[in-house]
């Protein structure tokens, strides 16, 4: 088999030697290739890693959802009243809050094959637990370690951020969401199956808890020796380290500049060490000028929160639809959510990668859907703004975080990711109040009142985009 010239070229470049191009034998091709050329196999390693990654969060969400349907009737089975089961699911969400940021800044400094593997295993521990669980100490004792480290998908999405360039990144991004909402898809289905059976919630924990090792077993074995360092990867980028320096994270990044996985012999700095580098990037990016980004996370978060917060309760009191009914259309806008995924690369491409354009297009479309949702006249009218709204919300959570990862600097994605998701939580919090509040003065108030925060988002946007350049990051003032 002969090697075309353009591929004998290359093999030249990469290996920094000048050579005679023979047609006649292609051994010293085939040497060079094996021997010194390995940045060409470094790719294809990297591609693994990336496909991996797609598998873990699908499998990690696959997991998770076939435990969340069935926690409030194991709570009420275990003899809690409404208001401790209330304050008992409330747990997780109060733990994510505080601890999101927290692991996300400490996976940039211990790397990401250390923090993701002690995610895994200790949330395969909480869940262990929660299938042991007979009393209600039991069962808030193993949300425990489940709402301190369950940050696996953020993790994942900090080492995709790491492992691809800026442009390829919204399409990684969106891919890996399409593959964690198939596994949300699914869970259910088969966690409803097994609750028929006798135990049924004990067996889906086991089985939970038994995925998460599987997936700690997967990001063991990949090859992390072969996957660059951040460092080393951003070394030769001054836009990066300008951007950074831009939004205040600059000191943050140069603190702890560790690889992506623990390399064998590699030394490892001290709990005190990691534990005040953890917090210097968490004090640079609550100095930084990022509000604006997480300001129109949050509220996106809120107004999409109350327009699924009494989803199926209007349905039925507006247009007398059945529960069953309702559950279909709920699939129906999941399974498009997760095909939308594949959508962000082709459709970031055609803005020219203009995120925030991009960003500002489908906040808007979101606040429109929403706006006809609340005041649809029937059952079609919401068939179609569900169809759309799947679409405009999947993209512009890619958007968002995209976004963040793009004024803050891919060296403290760890630390951006994880305050995007404390920021989340804030949102999980208020939009229970704000629905109960809304829902007192009709069923369409929640909608009604999520129109009006998507606007100050759109607001909010218009109004910053003047300071931003094409590409997100804010403009360096002209001497």
């Amino acid at each position: 088999m002969r090697m075309s010239t353009d591929y004998v070229l290359k093999l030249q470049y990469c290996s920094g030697q000048r050579f005679r191009i023979d047609r006649r034998t292609n051994w010293l091709c085939k040497r060079m290739y094996y021997s010194k050329c390995s940045i060409l196999k470094r790719p294809l390693r990297q591609a693994r890693i990336i496909q991996c990654m797609y598998f873990v969060g699908f499998m990690d969400l696959f997991g998770v959802s076939m435990i969340i349907p069935l926690l409030s009737h194991h709570v009420k089975a275990l003899g809690a009243s409404p208001t401790v089961a209330g304050v008992v699911g409330s747990t997780y969400g109060v733990l994510q809050l505080f601890s999101s940021t927290v692991i996300g800044s400490w996976s940039d400094v211990v790397g990401r094959r250390y923090s993701l593997l002690t995610c895994l295993f200790l949330s395969a521990l909480g869940y262990g637990l929660l299938g042991l669980s007979t009393s209600i100490v039991l069962f808030v004792v193993a949300r425990i370690p489940v709402g301190l480290f369950k940050h696996s998908l953020s993790i994942c999405r900090a080492l995709l951020s790491d492992l691809v360039t800026e442009t390829e990144r919204p399409l990684v991004m969106g891919r890996f969401n399409a593959a964690s909402s198939v596994g949300f898809i699914l869970g259910p289905v088969v966690g409803g199956y097994l609750t028929e059976h006798e135990g049924g919630f004990y067996t889906s924990s086991f089985v939970c808890a038994t995925i998460f090792v599987l997936n700690a077993a997967l990001v063991w074995m990949l090859p992390w020796s072969d996957a660059p360092s951040r460092t080393d990867a951003n070394a030769n980028s001054s836009a990066k380290s300008h951007r950074a320096k831009q939004n205040g994270l600059e000191g943050a990044n140069h603190v702890a500049g560790v690889g992506l996985g623990v390399e064998p012999g590699r030394w490892e700095p001290p709990a005190w060490r990691q534990l005040s580098s953890v917090l210097v990037r968490i004090r640079a990016l609550t100095s930084s000028d990022m509000w604006d980004v997480f300001l129109v996370r949050l509220l996106m978060a809120v107004a999409i929160m109350l327009y699924y917060s009494n989803f199926s309760l209007a349905l039925e009191e507006r247009f007398e639809l059945k529960p069953k009914v309702t559950g279909y259309l709920i699939s129906y806008s999941s399974t498009l959510g997760a095909l939308a995924g594949c959508l962000v690369g082709p459709v970031t491409q055609l803005y020219g990668n203009d995120m925030p354009a991009l960003l500002l297009h489908s906040t808007m479309l979101t606040s429109v859907l929403i706006f006809l949702y609340a005041t649809a006249p029937n059952v079609w009218q919401v068939l179609l703004t569900s169809t759309f709204f799947a679409i405009s919300t999947t993209i512009g959570r890619t958007c968002i975080t995209d976004l963040e990862l793009r004024r803050g600097g891919t060296q403290a994605s760890g630390t951006l990711i994880g305050a995007g998701q404390s920021v989340t939580a804030v949102g999980r919090i208020l939009a229970p109040l704000l629905s109960g509040v809304a829902q007192e003065f009709s069923p369409c108030g929640p909608p009604s009142l999520g129109v009006v925060l998507a606007l100050a988002a759109v607001l909010l946007l218009r109004v910053r985009m003047s300071k931003w350049d094409g590409r997100g990051r804010v403009k360096t003032p002209k001497l």
